[in-house]
């Protein structure tokens, strides 16, 4: 069998900006976060640490902040370097929502083409 990050990470990082999107306003839905923080718990959606470089989160982070799906505001005192701590703004609770609707759809359809393909028995 295939090996999961391969099917999906494969040249595909177009396809999966968006999957990062969604990931991230789910991490930051109810839990501030930072940068390298989020490309921790990322890695339970699929992501690898190599293939989510910083500039890659970054850039994903800005991009989200100018569409108002997320916040951020540098973290004040505390021990180390300052570090911008991102929330999941209203707009960006609201497209969580939505896109979590998108994907059930989704899934059911895949759902429903597998279990074609198995019903056929193609080897």
């Amino acid at each position: 069998m295939i090996e999961e990050h391969a099917l999906f990470c494969n040249g595909k990082h177009h396809k999966m900006e968006r999957f990062l999107e969604v990931c991230l306003l789910l991490l930051l839905y109810d839990e501030v976060g930072y940068g390298y923080g989020l490309i921790e718990k990322l890695v339970f959606f699929g992501f690898s640490e190599d293939e989510l470089n910083v500039s890659t989160l970054y850039r994903t982070l800005r991009k989200m902040e100018k569409e108002d799906l997320v916040t951020s505001n540098w973290e004040e005192g505390g021990p180390g370097p300052r570090r911008r701590i991102y929330e999941t703004t209203e707009n960006g609770k609201n497209g969580l929502n939505q896109w979590i609707q998108i994907l059930k759809v989704r899934k059911s359809r895949i759902e429903k083409l597998i279990s074609r393909y198995d019903d056929l028995n193609i080897v």
